[in-house]
């Protein structure tokens, strides 16, 4: 994946659309607290495994939060997506995995894992975890992401996975590595 990153800058957030900024205060215990907290939307994230490549499907994509630790910026993720439309989580992660992966699933090929807090130190934004098989089948497109996303699918060989959950070289997210320890804990021998 092409990653040319030019003048990157931090700037106050004005008008944001997606996060909100607050500074909570309160007491605990009788003492006076105030903590800095970032209202964010939930999301879905789905564990997808390629049957016929014996692989999983993932994202690569650019994230400036990253970047400003790494110079890369570049993760590899679970499908994923925001909660802000009208739809239910389900309809919500089968049109990301179109729109990201371009496997188009019905939402009762969907199993929920579970959910869970994420960022939970400033955002504590919930997500729910799906799971769903994929084939060639069921591909109708390159994926990619909409509008001007950039986002790479990658396959990950059932094979690569648990050496690839510890190579901190790597940028990953606590999701993806909970996913695939889910799975090699409930999905691998009745794949076998």
């Amino acid at each position: 994946m092409k990653n040319e990153i030019k003048s990157f800058q931090l700037h106050p957030l004005e008008d944001p659309k997606f996060i909100t900024a607050s500074l909570a205060t309160y007491q605990q215990n009788g003492v006076a607290k105030s903590w800095e907290i970032v209202e964010a939307h939930d999301s879905v994230a789905i564990l997808i495994y390629h049957t016929t490549k014996d692989a999983f499907v993932l994202v690569r994509q650019f994230r400036p939060a990253v970047y400003i630790n790494n110079l890369d910026g570049l993760t590899i993720e679970l499908c994923a997506g925001i909660v802000d439309k009208n739809l239910s989580l389900l309809h919500i992660a089968s049109e990301e995995i179109e729109e990201e992966c371009g496997y188009r699933i019905d939402v009762n090929q969907l199993e929920k894992i579970t959910s869970f807090y994420t960022s939970v130190g400033f955002a504590g934004s919930k997500q729910m975890l799906y799971y769903t098989e994929v084939d060639e089948s069921i591909k109708v497109s390159e994926g990619g992401g909409v509008d001007d996303e950039q986002i790479e699918v990658v396959y990950l060989p059932v094979s690569e996975a648990n050496a690839f959950i510890y190579d901190e070289k790597v940028a990953k997210t606590p999701g993806l590595i909970f996913a695939f320890m889910w799975w090699f804990g409930n999905k691998l021998e009745i794949r076998n």
